[in-house]
């Protein structure tokens, strides 16, 4: 297991990094170490961690610690962290009317693949799919892995407009938009519910390592749903 990198960036904040190449594994001991630091910050003096595809950020309270004193005592926790649990993902099942006006690159990403559209939500709907990070907007969800045979490349021009709760791909990751934005992904259908609240606390209930799984509706059901809030898989 390769040693992790812990460098400063910035004035107030500790870089570490715990493994070069994104996968599965490597993302859950950092969402293990996520936690865990989210558990201790206050001991830690830390303000906030930031976990990403295969490193987290702490940014801490000069008044309350130093770089060295931090890097010091995240070795250790890193080093006891080895075999415990911390985390348990809660999931979530998220209802998606595909392609028309709701995917609208649903078609040409089939034919990318080289399958037939029912072939492509199939494929899509088949497997539960791993919260990587939040990100590049507001609400914005990174899943993963994507079948290999529907990783379709991102677009070769991004779209000024995406609209909120629209479901993308791009190569390996399959991405909810929590908000509306501009993106790159190739859109493949569209959820009802509202994933993402700033007058919430929390503004978004999908957690980085949550788990999520999408399915099919329909336009009448999606019009039944529109609006309703994200809610846990009991």
């Amino acid at each position: 297991m390769r040693k992790p990198v812990i460098r400063a960036v910035g004035g107030y904040a500790l870089y570490v990094e715990l493994c070069r190449e994104i996968s599965l594994d490597c993302n859950r001991r950092v969402h293990e170490l996520y936690y865990l630091l989210l558990e201790k910050r206050g001991e830690l003096g830390v303000d906030e961690v930031v976990p990403a595809y295969t490193s987290v950020t702490l940014f801490y309270n000069p008044r309350k610690t130093s770089w060295s004193l931090l890097a010091e005592k995240v070795s250790k926790l890193i080093e006891e962290l080895r075999g415990k649990v911390v985390f348990r993902p809660r999931r979530f099942r998220i209802p998606v009317v595909y392609g028309g006006r709701y995917g609208p690159d649903l078609e040409e990403s089939a034919r990318l693949a080289g399958v037939s559209v029912d072939e492509f939500v199939k494929i899509h709907t088949s497997r539960e799919y791993v919260c990587y990070m939040l990100g590049f907007t507001p609400g914005f969800v990174y899943l993963g892995d994507v079948d290999e045979r529907i990783a379709v490349p991102r677009l070769e021009k991004p779209r000024t407009r995406v609209p909120r709760g629209s479901v993308g791909i791009a190569g390996k990751q399959t991405g909810l938009y929590g908000t509306e934005s501009p993106g790159g992904w190739r859109i493949v259908g569209r959820t009802p519910l509202r994933t993402f609240d700033p007058r919430r606390d929390p503004p978004i209930p999908i957690r980085p390592g949550d788990l999520v799984e999408f399915y099919e509706i329909s336009e009448k059901e999606f019009r039944e749903l529109e609006g309703t809030w994200i809610e846990e898989v009991s």
